[in-house]
């Protein structure tokens, strides 16, 4: 890739990467939250509660991983139109990834409808079933909501504007924390939902914040020039499947990457209550640090996109190593606060002292991880920005599910460990994961 501007100084690049996912940062982690405020109102409500929400999230989250993902190709596509001057294509793209998504969010739908069928088979525990199955049935309903969603958000990010990813999304949790609070323990004449609550509480978030995204781009000056709703237009393959080429693997990298993770919960969702509820605290808290890294990466990927869109090699590279100093700083703080605060996180959960040990001990394995963990994620966003995600996909096969997920299962089920075994496998498969995605990128942007 010949470079025909100059790419900003290291400095200038940190901080416009730091201003651009600082909003993207916030974003997630109002969507973290949602985690920690179902956890917290289900532990709340009870230890069987919170094992079924458990239960519950991760088999929501193992199918959505994909669509998630594939419209992940939706920011690397809009920056490099915008970074090579070509903004009118911008609107027919994301047109069509309208139509990619609500094709997605039906077929999800449908896939979750069925999902309860596999709880028994996968033996999960007889008492956390009915709660997962009702949380299950009343999030389903918000799915094509949120893909929906996700490709307007995308479409923001790419162009530079990550603002609107932070309020709605703290906007969302305006809407969850008291319904969700009402519906669970049946307040204000409604019955007592228990998980079910959470679920369509939920359900009525994600379509909040899909209407609420529709109206801001309709009417934003910001987006004026690009006439996003301009026309009504079909469906049409060729730029639908020119997102599915770059989008799926990343669907995919990104399903085994969250599905180490959910699957590590299922499994423990064969041992009791108590593991799958302390289990779902540490992943939980895992799951806020991750967020921040994941905004860094996803500001990466527009930086990197946009740099390649205007041929500059060193822009692409100074993108990416912006990016990898910004993650290390933040994995850095993380690991300080897991290490030493682990026991003060665990208690804004629950007073359940069995739960509160278990979740505590797996909170210092957590913080082993993040190191790998931003690395690895970073790596993958870079890779996204050149739209380089065939080989990433099958090099996170390999560590995820050909490393991570084996070890883990051996160690915290044929041997014993418990949950401890299985983060062991956790840390395992982000270790390789980071290691192999860093090396692709250095090479696929040495090669350009």
């Amino acid at each position: 890739m010949a470079s025909t501007t100059p790419a900003p100084g290291f400095g200038r690049e940190v901080r416009t990467t730091a201003i651009l996912a600082a909003p993207l940062v916030a974003g997630h982690l109002s969507t973290g939250l949602i985690g920690f405020v179902d956890s917290a109102i289900a532990g709340h409500h009870g230890t069987e509660t919170l094992a079924a929400v458990a239960v519950g999230t991760a088999l929501f989250w193992l199918p959505m991983m994909v669509p998630m993902g594939t419209l992940l190709s939706l920011p690397p596509s809009v920056s490099q139109l915008d970074g090579s001057g070509r903004r009118d294509g911008i609107g027919p793209l994301f047109r069509q990834s309208l139509w990619l998504a609500a094709g997605l969010g039906v077929l999800l739908f449908a896939f979750l409808s069925f999902a309860g069928l596999a709880l028994e088979p996968m033996g999960i525990a007889p008492e956390v079933r009915p709660g997962a199955l009702a949380f299950l049935h009343g999030i389903r309903w918000g799915v094509p909501a949120l893909t929906l969603y996700l490709a307007m958000r995308y479409l923001s990010d790419g162009v530079h504007w990550t603002l609107p990813t932070m309020l709605l999304g703290f906007g969302g949790l305006l809407v969850l924390v008291p319904l969700g609070y009402v519906l669970t323990f049946g307040l204000l004449g409604f019955p007592e939902m228990g998980a079910g609550g959470l679920g369509v509480a939920s359900a009525v978030m994600m379509w909040a914040q899909a209407l609420a995204f529709a109206g801001y781009l309709a009417r934003a000056r910001r987006f004026a020039a690009l006439r996003l709703f301009e026309r009504f237009e079909p469906p049409r393959w060729a730029p639908i499947r020119e997102l599915l080429r770059t989008g799926l693997p990343i669907g995919v990298t990104v399903a085994m990457e969250g599905g180490l993770f959910i699957v590590t919960a299922l499994l423990i969702g064969r041992l009791g209550a108590v593991e799958v509820a302390a289990h779902q605290i540490a992943i939980n808290v895992a799951a806020l640090c991750f967020m921040v890294p994941m905004g860094l990466a996803e500001a990466t990927t527009v930086r990197v996109g946009h740099a390649r869109g205007r041929g500059s090699f060193e822009g692409v590279r100074r993108a990416a190593f912006a990016g990898y100093a910004l993650a290390l700083v933040t994995q850095s703080f993380s690991a300080l606060v897991l290490l030493t605060g682990h026991d003060l996180v665990v208690a804004l959960y629950t007073s359940d002292a069995a739960v509160v040990a278990l979740a505590s001990s797996l909170l210092l394995y957590a913080a082993a991880f993040q190191y790998p963990d931003g690395i690895q994620v970073l790596s993958a966003g870079a890779l996204r920005g050149l739209k380089d995600t065939r080989v990433p996909m099958f090099l996170a096969a390999l560590a995820y599910w050909g490393i991570g997920m084996p070890l883990g299962a051996y160690l915290g089920l044929v041997l014993g460990w418990g949950p401890r075994g299985m983060w062991i496998g956790l840390i395992a498969g982000l270790s390789v994961a980071a290691f192999l995605l860093a090396r692709r990128f250095l090479r696929s942007s040495s090669a350009r």
